[in-house]
């Protein structure tokens, strides 16, 4: 018997049994309320051990100063313009200093390729955790999928100019991989909750997940109902809303079974989160885009972007002549890291709202918000417009505020360009403050953190306006 992962959230455990004459055992524990089968497969004999990033030692992170130069987007330029989300960025805001979590089923070519070397050179790429087991049917079956996770990412990461910029070209990102390809059953939910977990303890400010759930074709007895689309009957989904209802913005993708199933699906009829069906380059509604609404009533998705011939930037087939190149994808997969990344840069212009009204603000600026509908939710949304409706563009000034190393070991640098800083309080995973620092309106602070503990933690900065910035690092 091998633990295979948890959730403290829905106080679940969930085990590769081999043995069948053992689950009567299991189930008269003392401390076990029920059991449900959740996969039938075999796993290699290879011990689990407890996910941690694989790149542990990232590099340096210093932030790149914002500016309102104008961005050579290439061919990523309508996929972008659709939202005005080049003007949000032309403000200066283009997710530095916010960190994206990733849960998807796959992340090659991170590491090696040209492409991303400017994100794991700047320190930006701050590791991957796989959630998943050694599964001898799905090796044994052409493996395990490798490419979704890392389309998926171009679309926000990409930072090539003349080629394809992504919606979050600085942000800071950690991928999950919580997703098999070669197999469809009950228990990619357990790993998407342990995935969602793991987003909040290491401080993500947005989580992007372009799967979904409701047919299990391996495991069909666990096939969902429309009825059971309300946001409760999931795992995924009831993890999905603590996620949202904690702090971090949720994007989901809406699905793509809009002919077939026709609705949307797990956990994407979670509360307080964004699922993000797809449109045409032209606007128009994508027939593969799940509906809505929810069973309960609610409307979804929430919002739209383009999810047909929307360029991506990526390693390339084994045959062709360069190892990267441009290329087109389509679906809700690819419209839903749209929105994240442009609701990572919006929450960067904006920090003093919650990811709960930063959501609200993004369903408010959709052209439909009035009048919303089963296809589009409340429509396509405007950044920019949700940007100058709650900040004007003249009265707010971004805080040019860099943080390294992170990780850090013994010192901590903060450096404001402005030299507005008054004071830096720091605070420990749990919420308390271990931690404060006078500045005094230097530029540039040294913070010993020697006597810290290992471990995550939040700091701000307070200004002598009274502006209040958020920085997260790891020691």
């Amino acid at each position: 018997m091998q633990p295979l992962a948890v959730s403290k959230w829905m106080n679940t455990f969930t085990v590769y049994c081999p043995d069948s004459t053992i689950v009567l055992q299991i189930e008269n524990l003392p401390f076990v309320d029920s059991i449900l089968p959740v996969a039938a497969y075999q796993l290699h004999e290879i011990p689990i051990v407890q996910a941690v990033p694989d790149n542990q030692t990232p590099i340096v992170h210093n932030t790149t100063t914002p500016s309102k130069d104008t961005l050579d987007y290439g061919y990523g330029f309508n996929q972008i313009a659709l939202h005005n989300g080049h003007l949000l960025h032309a403000e200066g805001f283009r997710g530095e200093g916010m960190l994206i979590a990733a849960i998807d089923g796959g992340f090659s070519g991170i590491e090696p390729y040209p492409f991303f070397q400017e994100l794991v050179n700047s320190g930006r790429y701050l590791g991957k955790y796989i959630l998943l087991p050694n599964l001898v049917d799905t090796l044994s079956t052409g493996g395990i999928e490798i490419s979704h996770g890392t389309g998926v990412v171009t679309a926000m990461a990409s930072n090539s100019p003349g080629k394809v910029i992504g919606t979050a070209p600085n942000a800071s990102y950690v991928f999950i991989v919580s997703e098999f390809g070669g197999t469809e059953q009950l228990i990619e939910e357990d790993f998407w909750a342990n995935g969602a977990e793991i987003a909040d303890s290491i401080g993500a400010d947005v989580l992007n997940s372009s799967l979904g759930y409701y047919n299990f074709r391996d495991f069909p007895q666990a096939n969902f109902t429309y009825a059971e689309l309300d946001g409760q009957h999931s795992v995924a989904s009831r993890c999905a809303t603590i996620l949202g209802e904690k702090g971090v913005v949720v994007c989901v993708s809406a699905g793509n079974w809009g002919n077939d199933f026709y609705y949307i699906g797990h956990p994407a009829d979670a509360f307080d989160i964004l699922s993000v069906g797809a449109i045409t380059p032209d606007s128009l509604y994508l027939s593969f885009s799940s509906h809505g609404p929810t069973s309960d009533g609610r409307v979804k998705p929430d919002v739209v972007a383009q999810g047909e011939n929307v360029f991506l930037y990526g390693p390339a087939p084994p045959d062709y002549p360069s190892d990267y190149f441009i290329y087109t994808s389509a679906g809700t997969s690819l419209s839903c890291p749209i929105i994240a990344g442009l609701s990572a840069c919006l929450w960067q212009a904006m920090p003093e709202y919650s990811s709960t009204e930063i959501m609200q603000i993004i369903r408010e600026s959709g052209h439909l918000y009035d009048n919303p509908n089963p296809e589009f939710g409340y429509g396509i949304p405007d950044f920019y417009k949700a940007y100058t409706s709650h900040v004007g563009i003249n009265d707010y000034k971004p805080l040019q505020l860099s943080v390294y190393p992170n990780p850090v070991t013994d010192k901590l640098y903060l450096t404001n360009l402005d030299g507005e800083l008054q004071t830096i309080s720091i605070y420990n995973a749990a919420g308390q403050l271990i931690l404060q620092h006078p500045v005094n309106g230097n530029a540039l602070i040294e913070i010993n953190v020697t006597s810290l503990p290992k471990g995550f933690y939040v700091g701000t900065a307070t200004l002598n306006n009274h502006q209040i910035a958020n920085f997260k690092f790891v020691k």
